[in-house]
């Protein structure tokens, strides 16, 4: 029997050698003996858990222990778990059959939460030992054979196999030892008289008494046993109950009384009489916890009950008379500490991603989340619940242990940061609550486009303003941050007059400042249109555009130009005729000139500036007709010369002269008198002619005056909300290359002003062109003469004398 014990103990110390691992319920477990050397392997973790050894860094993969002390690491480069400090099996389990201790390996990206358990298996490192090294056991000499003295047992730390399995007594020829198995699994050693005991013949027995555990190789520990064999008191005491058993709440105040033990002894006198004591190998602990009445056996509370420290006490209890030779008896003791719901549950954060992407998905771990409660049963049951409103939600996993997820979608532009309150109740009676705050911060994901405050900007600058001026600073906003919110400006490329804009204009790419790279003519570049963007650095890069409209004002920067008479506009003098019997405000000649600016600017005026005989002449300020002051006399001389000088209105004046050299001749009729003179003399065919004449120009005259009301008052009606401007080269589509005149005429019909158009300027009035009041510096008409008098066919008279092979287009507006 005793070989075969050996053997079921080799192999089983082999057994807790060699290391294995299995996985219990999604659990991994390992098996290892306590005292393993620093470094000892433990497992292969990564090929345990399917884990890839070079991802270990990478996905931070590190371990949590419940025990508190760090006990285990693992090797990043090999993937094992190893042993980084000394495991006592004793000192973390004490005397607990299952020894396990609970890691939680974490592992990011994505989050993982693997529970391994290492199960501690004990190694015979501890010897039986006894609280007392020496032991006196008084015995009458008249007690019979088979009586039964209970003796100390000793203590082992180990478990299992490892701890006491038997008791030795040194040979000897009065005792035996038996041992007393309890339904706890403790072994009480009995010492048994075997034979009478003669006092006289020996009055003191030597005995050792050993204890012998199951380990490999075997431990003991020995107390030496003193029997003074005693005369006369032949009876000891006997307790009613062998064990008494008793239930206390740990809030018992010191002073409750827990039970009472009793016991009687059949002898009279002071050989009778008993008193009650702890027996002699009671822990300091219990004698700290309970005290007991020697006289009454009662039981009470001396200090502090705890049920999460020690749910059960055992004790012995002695029960002495006062015979001579003194006699004892002896009975254990369970107390039981009843669990009330004295700790407030803890919420302990296992692991925590932070910052978290602001577009993380539904669902994502964001914290792993345990739970202690060192109360019992329903008092240590706790239950996890989230403020409300929060976007997270726990999620229940193994093991008391819970996920916080995402449970709605997160936006850092809102909240920048999530105060998450998480509260822990027990299902005590009164339950016990505790909170806990996480700070989840969000990370700033670059879904934000940068914003301009309008679609669109106006922005005028003079025209010959100097190269390199700032024409408009504009910005934009984003509501993302750090380099998801830093703005570069830039400008997208497009045409005006067929070359690109980033010949005319550069943008500053960090403050969004537009500068000019030339000076620009307005009578060339009337407005043009850049596209600026505004793009963030984030990944990928956001953007949106705005529109800025450059308008160029005019400036004076142009003198008039004299387009009649056409041989002065030319540079040379301009000869004209004119009979001597002209009268009084006789048609010479007209002079007329366009200005290239507009406006103001365009504005243009005559003057007579010098004169052969200044008292004959005299030119109109605003058409420019040459005209005689007075009849011409025969003292007159026959060639006089004329000097003109046109100016703008502008600011600084621009002016320019015409000569004009005029023939005085005899014979030279007026062509009007002619056309008098034969009016004059009427017949009966020009009577007609006359006639149908002047119905012809009753009827256009009622026709146009009919026209022209109606227009009159739709452009009245139009006025109250802006220039009214017909152009019937727009609404014909119509895109003449060579020249443009616009006219503009007052409501009774003549003609107020005339614009003359040509060459690039037509085609930038083509391509944008504004219809303003005269009085607007904007404006695209030149005056030339608020006259009653002057009509479409005059104009037209001059232009085609002037300029025979150009070709006209007409706009016509209305000016009430």
């Amino acid at each position: 029997m005793w070989n075969k014990l050996r053997t079921w103990q080799v192999l089983l110390w082999w057994h807790h050698i060699f290391l294995f691992w299995s996985t219990i319920d999604a659990q991994t477990r390992y098996s290892i003996p306590e005292e393993l050397k620093r470094g000892s392997v433990v497992g292969n973790i990564a090929k345990d858990l399917s884990l890839l050894v070079p991802e270990l860094y990478r996905r931070k993969l590190r371990i949590t222990s419940e025990a508190g002390k760090q006990y285990f690491n693992v090797d990043m480069g090999k993937g094992e778990l190893v042993v980084t400090d000394r495991i006592d099996r004793e000192e973390l389990c004490g005397q607990r059959p299952s020894c396990l201790l609970p890691l939680e390996l974490v592992i990011d990206d994505p989050l993982q939460v693997h529970r391994v358990e290492i199960e501690i298996q004990d190694t015979n490192d501890h010897s039986p030992s006894f609280l007392t090294k020496e032991k006196v056991v008084k015995i009458a000499e008249l007690v019979n054979p088979g009586a039964r003295f209970p003796l100390e047992s000793a203590n082992d730390p180990d478990v299992g196999t490892n701890s006491v399995r038997t008791y030795l007594i040194s040979k000897n020829e009065h005792f035996k030892l038996t041992v007393k198995n309890l339904k706890d699994g403790r072994k009480i050693p009995e010492l048994v008289l075997d034979k009478p005991l003669d006092r006289e013949m020996q009055a003191v027995h030597n005995l050792i008494l050993t204890a012998v555990d199951g380990g490999d190789p075997v431990r003991s520990g020995t107390s030496e046993i003193t029997v003074i064999v005693l005369d006369i008191n032949d009876n000891a005491p006997q307790f009613e109950k062998q064990l008494y058993e008793t239930n206390v709440s740990e809030r018992a105040k010191p002073g409750t009384e827990i039970l009472q033990v009793k016991a009687a002894d059949a002898d009279e006198g002071l050989n009778g009489e008993i008193e009650y004591v702890f027996a002699e190998q009671t822990s300091d602990l219990i004698l700290s916890l309970f005290n007991i009445n020697p006289s009454t056996g009662a039981i009470t509370v001396e200090g502090v009950l705890d049920h999460e420290s020690n749910s059960l006490h055992r004790f012995d209890i002695t029960a002495k008379d006062k015979g001579n030779p003194e006699m004892d008896g002896h009975c254990g003791v369970e107390i039981k500490i009843i669990d009330i719901n004295d700790n407030n549950p803890e919420i302990v954060v296992t692991s925590l991603t932070t910052p978290v992407p602001e577009d993380s998905a539904i669902g994502t771990v964001i914290a792993i989340i345990s739970t202690r409660d060192p109360d019992s049963g329903d008092n240590g049951k706790v239950t996890l619940t989230l403020s409300p409103k929060s976007p997270f939600k726990l999620n229940p996993s193994i093991s008391g242990h819970y996920s916080l997820v995402t449970n709605s979608p997160l936006d850092r532009e809102n909240n920048s940061h999530y105060s998450v309150k998480i509260a822990a109740t027990d299902s005590g009676k009164p339950p016990l609550t505790s909170e806990k705050t996480i700070v989840v911060e969000l990370l700033d994901v670059n879904d934000n486009p940068p914003l301009f405050s309008q679609p669109s900007y106006a922005v005028y600058v003079k025209e010959n303003s100097a190269p390199g001026i700032i024409l408009f600073s504009l910005s934009a906003s984003d509501l993302d941050s750090g380099e998801n919110a830093k703005i570069s400006y830039s400008i997208l490329d497009s045409k005006v007059q067929d070359v690109s804009v980033s010949s005319y204009v550069y943008i500053n790419s960090d403050n969004g400042s537009i500068y000019s790279m030339h000076s620009f003519d307005y009578e060339k570049l009337k407005v043009f249109q850049i596209q600026v963007q505004a793009k963030d650095q984030g990944s990928p890069s956001l953007s949106s555009n705005a529109t800025v409209h450059v308008f160029i004002r005019d400036q004076n920067d142009n003198a008039p130009a004299v387009i009649y008479p056409s041989s002065a506009a030319l540079g040379s003098l301009s000869h004209q005729r004119m009979p001597r019997s002209a009268k009084a405000g006789h048609l010479v000649t007209k002079v007329t000139a366009v200005d290239a600016d507009s406006g103001h600017n365009a504005w243009i005026s005559y003057r007579l500036a010098e004169a052969t005989d200044a008292s004959l002449f005299t030119v109109n300020q605003y058409t420019g007709e040459v005209r005689t002051k007075r009849a011409v006399s025969e003292q007159d001389d026959s060639s006089q010369r004329l000097l003109v000088e046109i100016k703008d209105d502008g600011e600084p004046v621009q002016s320019t002269t015409v000569t004009v050299s005029i023939l005085l001749e005899d014979g030279l009729h007026e062509p009007i008198l002619d056309l008098r003179h034969k009016l004059s003399e009427p017949s009966k065919k020009t009577g007609r002619i006359t006639l149908y004449l002047i119905l012809s120009l009753a009827s256009v005259s009622v026709l146009s005056l009919v026209t022209f009301l109606i227009l009159a008052v739709k452009c009245i009606r139009s006025s109250r909300n802006g220039s009214c401007c017909m152009r019937r080269s727009d609404c014909d589509d119509y895109k003449n290359p060579n020249r443009n005149l616009q006219i503009q005429l007052n409501t009774d019909g003549p003609i107020k002003y005339v614009e003359v158009l040509g060459g690039d300027m037509m085609s930038q009035s083509q391509s944008f062109r504004s219809c303003m009041s005269p009085m607007s510096e904007y404006s695209d008409f030149t005056l030339i003469k608020p006259s009653s008098t002057t009509d479409f066919r005059e104009v037209i008279s001059v232009l085609d004398a002037s300029l025979p092979d150009s070709t006209w287009t007409f706009e016509s507006q209305q000016v009430s």
